[in-house]
């Protein structure tokens, strides 16, 4: 599957819209942050993409600009911005020119991240620091400094794609550099929403129970075929939608208060009455699907 235009490719109905709201997102030229961003704009949303991808990649498709265009067609306002989440200017640029150009910031996504699954003895410190920098201190920074723009707006929400904090050994002994990365991630969830409860900010992490089909598996070793038992990232992306739009959660029907919840994409479209998963699938049956890591 493919980020597609037509609201009828996936059994997710909307029961909320993002129409005029501006988001914020890490990442997104590509694969699950595109697909997040392109179902906002069909809501009519403002979206600015801040990735590093300005120029094209010899091995991953697209760039902030054709992901740009991509929003624009869907029916959303887009402003691409060229930029590491490593480095504070511009990330600080990135929430100056969201501020300046949309007049404001709705919601954070935490989507950009950096993934080794080697053991300690395999891991290269490089690729050790590349997660933490990117995974743990850039959705650090970009929601500290999108702070006092999501007070101002009056239903701020910051969704990270991070995981559960499942404390199970098992997860830390498979690969501990990149889980130390992804609870990172997770822990700024837990914190952000205990310190932002009394400021209306709503702080989630979302997390896919399945394989997702993204650029970055395909280039894997054998991700042709692994993809195969893989959902698109539209699944990933009808849930954030659920999520940022309240989507029958605070009514009850899934767990928490809106805020402060490590969410799974099937629970939120659960909530949000799909019954039926298979059409995010690639083609696989529902059970030979790859579950994700960390559930």
């Amino acid at each position: 599957m493919t980020p597609s235009n037509d609201a009828s490719a996936t059994p997710y109905r909307a029961s909320g819209s993002l129409k005029g709201r501006t988001l914020l997102m890490s990442g997104g030229s590509r694969g699950i942050g595109l697909a997040i961003a392109t179902r906002a704009a069909r809501d009519g949303a403002n979206i600015v993409l801040m990735a590093k991808t300005g120029e094209p990649h010899p091995k991953l498709e697209g760039t902030v600009f054709t992901a740009a265009k991509q929003l624009e067609a869907a029916g959303g306002q887009a402003l691409p911005l060229v930029g590491d989440v490593r480095n504070d200017g511009d990330v600080a640029a990135a929430v100056a020119a969201a501020v300046e150009h949309f007049g404001g910031i709705d919601v954070v996504i935490n989507n950009a991240s950096a993934i080794d699954l080697s053991p300690t003895d395999a891991v290269d410190m490089k690729r050790y620091d590349l997660m933490q920098d990117i995974n743990v201190r850039g959705t650090f920074l970009l929601s500290k400094l999108a702070l006092p723009a999501l007070r101002a707006s009056g239903h701020g929400h910051i969704l990270t794609l991070s995981p559960p904090l499942n404390l199970d050994p098992k997860w830390a002994g498979m690969h501990l550099a990149y889980t130390m990365a992804k609870y990172g991630m997770s822990l700024t969830t837990l914190g952000l929403a205990e310190e932002l409860k009394n400021d209306g900010v709503a702080v989630n992490s979302l997390w896919p129970c399945t394989l997702i089909d993204t650029a970055a598996i395909r280039n894997m070793p054998g991700g042709q075929q692994i993809v195969q038992a893989a959902r698109g990232p539209e699944i990933m992306a009808d849930a954030a939608h659920a999520v940022l739009t309240g989507a029958n959660l605070a009514a009850g029907a899934v767990p928490g208060s809106g805020s402060g919840n490590f969410y799974t994409d099937e629970e939120v479209l659960r909530a949000a009455g799909v019954t039926d998963f298979s059409p995010y699938s690639l083609g696989a049956p529902e059970d030979r699907l790859v579950p994700d890591i960390f559930l």
